[in-house]
């Protein structure tokens, strides 16, 4: 987990950049909630604001762009193939073009809309079947990022 708190801290250091947390997913697919979860429990302040888009993040570039933030994160259920709770940070350039689980439109297509700097905190689901219970790997993850974005960024 440490590399990935460098990972994050390194990306969102500078305290004069605000940041905007999307928490993106479908509450009714179990893991997929996992951006929603984790943006519901930050703590905002002057410098970092948070939006649920949930599955339709293309309903929200307009409001995106109107809060005008520095950095904007992207909290989402991703695969990486990984082991459950895995969690990478990365460019949005970075992210295949192509539409994933809940999306309808690809990430990387919609963050052409967005004139700030974008990243996407993924998180590896176990299962993204339907249900409304985040497995217990992912939301362990999920309470470690939550308090390291509350105490850290």
């Amino acid at each position: 987990m440490n590399i990935v708190l460098n990972n994050i801290s390194h990306h969102l250091s500078d305290k004069s950049k605000s940041i905007l947390f999307v928490g993106i997913g479908n509450r009714l697919k179990s893991d997929d909630a996992v951006g929603i979860h984790i943006c519901e429990n930050l703590k905002q302040n002057k410098r970092k604001k948070v939006l649920i888009v949930e599955s339709g993040i293309e309903k929200y570039i307009g409001k995106i762009n109107s809060l005008s933030p520095d950095i904007l994160v992207l909290v989402d259920c991703t695969d990486f193939g990984c082991s459950p709770g895995y969690v990478h940070m990365f460019q949005v350039q970075d992210v295949l073009d192509n539409t994933i689980h809940t999306h309808t439109i690809s990430l990387l297509r919609i963050s052409e809309f967005f004139n700030m700097q974008t990243y996407v905190l993924g998180i590896q689901p176990e299962y993204v079947g339907f249900g409304e219970i985040i497995s217990t790997s992912v939301m362990k993850r999920a309470k470690s990022l939550i308090e390291y974005i509350n105490n850290y960024v």
